[in-house]
């Protein structure tokens, strides 16, 4: 390809056909009502659009023929195929959005707009991997499925009585950058893009190598969980040191207890101790709850240590613990 791409080009490369059907004609063609059609495209992250636009491919019609089955079979119902829409929106979205960032910023000058003959150097690189990449993609989700539902398994083994699936008992771990906004004033937009990236990628790293999982990145702050009280002290104080060696200090809080996974995230009120005790925290230090120093303590290379009673918004006073190496 020479020349500056177009939309109608970049849409060919990534979706394949140019499209042939209105959302009206879709819903007729696939059997689904056109109300529960627009309500699966929204769930997707995609704008509503007009009734007499053509915008939908062959391949549109096939997944939605393929959703009308799966229905029908009684395997799906309709809250469940919106709900499990939404999670694949949102999360190839974010995907989608991080890899072309990657892609692009390894490719163009940050320091000059691109000419055209860039733009075309791209999209040749993306056509080239295309194939492979999506072969990836597949396998890791499998992976990754395979990683969730072992999970779910250990936790229902380590229950002390069985629980309902939509409620785990987990350590919730809180980490966040110390001084993070007097940091981001010193730093230009790359600096501060560093940052945060080299604090995510080491905190992601140090979750997994425990077993644990990363739930979600909030800039200056990271939310994991873990199985096992031990798994989750480790990571904290693992995390801390390795936080520290390059960059700014990291505090820590961590609490025990039951959670309500949803939206692949967790909530309840472990989960909102564990913020309050990350605020608590100091500069380069891991503060957990009594139910997790309960756990951990006597557990080799984790010295528990007791201080004062503080109040936490919302939560009346706890009685927070520092953990450190002995």
């Amino acid at each position: 390809m020479t020349g500056r791409p177009t939309a109608e080009q970049i849409e060919r490369l990534f979706v394949g056909p140019p499209p042939r059907y209105t959302r009206i004609q879709v819903a007729e063609i696939s059997g689904i009502p056109q109300a529960f059609t627009e309500r699966i495209w929204r769930a997707l992250g995609f704008a509503t659009l007009p009734d007499d636009e053509v915008a939908f491919t062959d391949a549109d019609v096939a997944v939605l023929t393929r959703v009308r089955a799966m229905m029908e079979s009684g395997l799906l119902d309709e809250t469940t195929v919106i709900r499990m829409t939404r999670a694949l929106g949102q999360t190839t979205a974010r995907l989608a959005q991080w890899q072309a960032e990657i892609v692009i910023g390894a490719m163009l000058d940050p320091d000059r707009p691109p000419a055209d003959a860039d733009l075309a150097a791209v999209m040749e690189l993306a056509r080239e991997l295309l194939p492979d990449f999506e072969r990836v993609l597949v396998h890791v989700w499998r992976a990754q499925l395979a990683a969730a539902g072992t999970r779910l398994l250990a936790i229902a083994d380590l229950a002390e009585e069985p629980a309902p699936p939509t409620r785990l008992t987990l350590a919730v771990g809180f980490a966040d950058l110390v001084s993070f906004t007097r940091v981001s004033r010193e730093l230009d937009e790359y600096g501060l893009a560093e940052l945060v990236e080299g604090f995510e990628s080491r905190a992601a790293d140090v979750v997994a190598a425990h077993g644990g999982r990363l739930v979600k990145t909030i800039g200056d702050e990271v939310l994991f969980t873990a199985a096992e009280p031990a798994t989750a002290a480790e990571i904290a104080l693992e995390l801390g040191e390795a936080v520290r060696r390059e960059g700014p200090d990291v505090r820590v809080g961590l609490a025990y207890g039951p959670v309500l996974p949803m939206m692949g995230d967790v909530f309840g009120t472990t989960v909102n101790l564990a913020a309050r005790l990350t605020a608590i925290a100091r500069p380069g230090s891991v503060v957990v709850d009594e139910a997790l120093a309960g756990a951990v303590e006597g557990t080799a290379g984790i010295e528990v240590r007791r201080i004062r009673r503080r109040p936490a918004r919302g939560l009346g006073v706890v009685q927070p613990y520092v953990l450190r190496r002995p």
